[in-house]
């Protein structure tokens, strides 16, 4: 879905899962400083939506689902994955209940899959499962916004922000009048420095919730049965998740950022040394400078200098040995 925002004066198209909304509108630190202090929203309109209905919608999402669902309040924000049967990580969903519908934003793209595996297990269950994105688009206000939610949206609202399930056509109404328009770098930056996952960036085939810090926010550890529990409950009791999520300070007099993918090693070991992990996620701070996000074996130690490529970088721990 290719934005109409893109046509706001100092558009710079997003890349890969980013694609079709603005990476930034022209300036990239005066939009990570307004995101923070509250100001302007995020054009998230490349995201999936996908909307569940039906009198057994939340039972039957509690079955599906790693949190618990069954008597999600409405207008409670919420999110969950889908695992496969081995525990790896499929679907991150990002969940609230109107007290008719269940709404869900998921990773552009995705919501195709999610879909099909979703029809597959309807059973006999009331349910009715629809895509929405052609119809609304997702846009994200930061934590302490005044802007007001149109009556013709659903809000999502956490910590981290609001989202808004916006109909797709509202958006440069809605743009109009509550600018300035902020572009997916800035929100990028603040995600990462939040220590907060993303499917695709923070994960591969083979990830599992405890690796990510995703156990007790997107994982509840006391509901009943669903697919990929018995990994999810084996590691848990052991204590020991393969890999862990580290939090990186790059060397800022590195030009360019270790983008995804990028191999981590011992400092010490330098260039040729034994590959540890590799960079999830990596992005500009406007306070803290060059960050990221990197997945590594779980018995690296926390204190541990590390290169990401050829950056020098210390860590801080997310997700604990």
């Amino acid at each position: 879905m290719k934005s109409p925002l893109l046509s706001l004066p100092g558009a710079v198209p997003g890349e890969g899962p980013d694609e079709g909304v603005a990476a930034h509108y022209g300036d990239l630190f005066r939009e990570q400083r307004a995101l923070a202090d509250g100001t302007g929203f995020v054009d998230l309109s490349h995201r999936g939506v996908v909307t569940v209905t039906g009198a057994d919608r939340l039972s039957w999402l509690h079955l599906l689902l790693t949190q618990h669902v069954s008597e999600l309040p409405a207008g409670e924000a919420t999110e969950a994955l889908i695992l496969s049967a081995h525990g790896h990580i499929e679907h991150a969903l990002y969940l609230v209940d109107d007290g008719e519908t269940t709404w869900a934003h998921v990773e552009p793209g995705s919501q195709g899959d999610l879909i099909a595996y979703l029809e597959s297990m309807k059973f006999f269950y009331r349910v009715e499962i629809a895509d929405r994105t052609e119809e609304y688009a997702v846009v994200h206000l930061p934590a302490g916004s005044i802007a007001e939610t149109p009556g013709s949206a659903v809000a999502r609202e956490t910590a981290h922000g609001r989202d808004l399930f916006l109909p797709r056509a509202g958006l440069e109404s809605f743009a109009a009048a509550s600018g300035p328009a902020i572009g997916v770098l800035a929100y990028e930056a603040l995600r990462v420095e939040a220590h907060r996952p993303r499917i695709g960036l923070e994960t591969d085939h083979r990830t599992i919730p405890h690796e990510l810090g995703w156990i007790g926010t997107a994982v509840h550890l006391q509901k009943g049965c669903y697919r990929g529990q018995e990994t999810v409950a084996r590691v848990h009791n052991l204590g020991k998740p393969p890999r862990r999520l580290v939090f990186l300070h790059l060397d800022g007099s590195e030009v360019k950022l270790p983008g995804h993918g990028a191999p981590i090693r011992l400092a010490a070991d330098g260039e040729d040394g034994r590959q540890l992990g590799f960079v999830t996620s990596s992005a500009r701070h406007h306070e803290l400078g060059p960050i990221a996000l990197a997945l590594v074996k779980r018995n690296v130690p926390v204190d541990a200098e590390l290169i990401a490529d050829s950056t020098a970088a210390s860590q801080e721990t997310v997700v604990e040995p």
